[in-house]
């Protein structure tokens, strides 16, 4: 019993603790509740203080921008009234300014028209004084106006036309002085700059033997190793007294320089016989090809030029082509420095007058071998190895097959014919050199009127005599220009033929 009233009594103390535990919970919450609301209320005090201190500045601050953007629209429209007010002042006083001009326009206007009248009337005057005195002109003259008109137009014409012909023969006078001389220095020049190789190779070669017994072994026995070198080679071999030499003969350079180089091995091996023969002979075509090659490079190289190898091959073997005694591929060097050199002074295009120039002659590197002219064979090779249009017309034009279509085609026309008549370039039998005169000479005598015909420097000028009862002086220069057309038409020579016609009057008087 006891117990329970001790747990009665300790569970009523526990409950009244809670309840104590729980009243002062309450009374801090409420407590804390009243604190928070008095500090919320301070803070909606403060916040309704703060934007009502605010509401006033941004509306005093609005009053003062409002103010002020008043203020200066009100000045601005001042301005701009003031503004229209000065214009509106200044029409008025243009157009113030517009009417006295009118009015002043006007009376001059009226006035111009008072002394227009007078003019007319003084015209008129002036008309029939003129008339008056245009008759008594043509009464004391005895010319009629029309008359004295077409007589002076007849000899201001006349006065013209003797003025404006000796001003263009003085004009044209002068461009070919100019012309020929700036000619006469770039082809001077080009010469000059160009340096060349005056000898002139033969159709035979020479070869040099260690002793003469060598003659018997290249004849072998019964003749059988020169015959075989003969029949290989296509070249004629001839031995005679000459003391250590042997001369190769033959019109084709290709076999006869095979044939040297196939004789000095034998003669350097002192093996010969018909198959050591053939064997030297096949060595020495192949080391040809490779000096034809090498030589073809060389001469591009010279000129800064590129070309198809077999352009190349054949620019090689022009060296052992010869015309009139002038080696090919020195003339067609010659030429393209020549070539190069000319359209450089004349401001053309080079590469294009140095390619055509070293090309020109290329067909004759196979005229052996293929049939018609040079010029077609070179165009042929020209057309399949890619060359231009405009290359081979040069080629075609240097020989005037066709006409030249560019300044290069003419500048390799210019060029061949200066490498080829320069002294010593070109060499012609005394049979074709006498022929060529006696053909000029025949020429020139063939016309009426000449009575005699003289060539001299070498055929570059034929002077011609002619009767004076039967040519005149105006037919002088036609029969200079016909014998020339002629020549230039029939003969064939390097360089140009000058004529010289002389018509010679002599009166003889004998005193006694």
């Amino acid at each position: 019993m006891r117990t329970i009233v001790i747990v009665a009594i300790v569970a009523i103390i526990c409950v009244a603790a809670l309840a104590m535990y729980y009243i002062k919970r309450r009374i801090a919450a409420d407590s804390r509740i009243q604190e928070a609301e008095k500090k919320a209320d301070e803070i909606l005090q403060r916040t309704q203080r703060e934007a009502d201190r605010q509401r006033n500045k941004v509306h005093i601050e609005a009053q003062k921008l409002a103010a002020k953007t008043r203020a200066t629209v009100e000045e601005e429209i001042k301005t701009r009234r003031q503004s229209v007010t000065d214009i509106e002042n200044r029409v008025m006083q243009k157009e113030k300014y517009l009417d006295e001009r009118e009015a002043l326009y006007k009376d001059r206007e009226d006035n111009l028209e008072k002394e227009f009248e007078k003019v007319k009337g003084l015209k008129k005057k002036q008309e029939a004084v003129i008339e008056d005195l245009l008759s008594t002109l043509e009464k004391a003259a005895g010319f009629s106006k029309d008359e004295a008109k077409k007589i002076l137009l007849t000899n201001v014409e006349r006065e013209v036309r003797q003025q404006a012909g000796k001003m263009i023969k003085d004009v044209q006078e002068q461009a070919r002085k100019v012309a020929n001389r700036k000619a006469k220095e770039i082809v001077v020049d080009a010469i000059q700059r160009t340096a060349v190789d005056h000898v002139i190779p033969a159709t035979t070669s020479v070869v040099q033997l260690t002793d003469d017994e060598m003659k018997g072994r290249i004849i072998g026995r019964e003749g059988r190793n020169i015959r075989a070198f003969e029949s290989i080679t296509g070249v004629d071999v001839v031995i005679d007294d000459t003391p250590g030499a042997v001369v190769l003969s033959s019109f084709d350079p290709i076999r006869r320089e095979i044939a040297k180089l196939a004789m000095e091995k034998l003669i350097g091996d002192g093996r010969i016989h018909p198959t050591r023969i053939e064997e030297m002979v096949e060595k020495s075509r192949t080391e040809l090809d490779d000096i034809i090659r090498e030589r073809g490079e060389r001469a591009a190289d010279e000129l800064g030029l590129q070309f198809h190898p077999e352009i190349i091959k054949l620019l090689g073997k022009l060296h052992y082509r010869t015309s009139y005694g002038q080696n090919i591929l020195a003339h067609s060097l010659e030429a393209a420095h020549v070539a190069g050199i000319m359209a450089n002074e004349l401001r053309v295009n080079v590469q294009l007058a140095k390619r055509g120039a070293v090309l020109h002659d290329i067909g004759k590197a196979l005229d052996f071998e293929q049939v018609g002219t040079h010029t077609d064979i070179g165009k042929e090779i020209c057309e399949k190895y890619g060359e231009s249009e405009e290359l081979i017309n040069c080629i075609m034009a240097h020989h005037e097959d066709e006409e030249p279509d560019t300044i290069e085609a003419i500048i390799v026309m210019m060029a061949d014919a200066i490498s080829s008549v320069r002294p010593g370039a070109r060499r012609e039998s005394t049979e074709m050199y006498i022929k060529r005169l006696e053909k000029l000479e025949a020429i020139a005598s063939s016309y009426d009127g000449v009575e005699k015909v003289y060539a001299i420097q070498a055929g570059r000028e034929i002077r011609v005599m002619v009767r004076p009862e039967e040519i005149d002086d105006p037919g002088m220069h036609k029969l200079a220009l016909d014998m020339a057309a002629q020549i230039e038409s029939e003969v064939d020579y390097p360089g140009e033929v000058k004529v010289s016609i002389i018509r010679e009057t002599r009166a003889t008087g004998v005193a006694h």
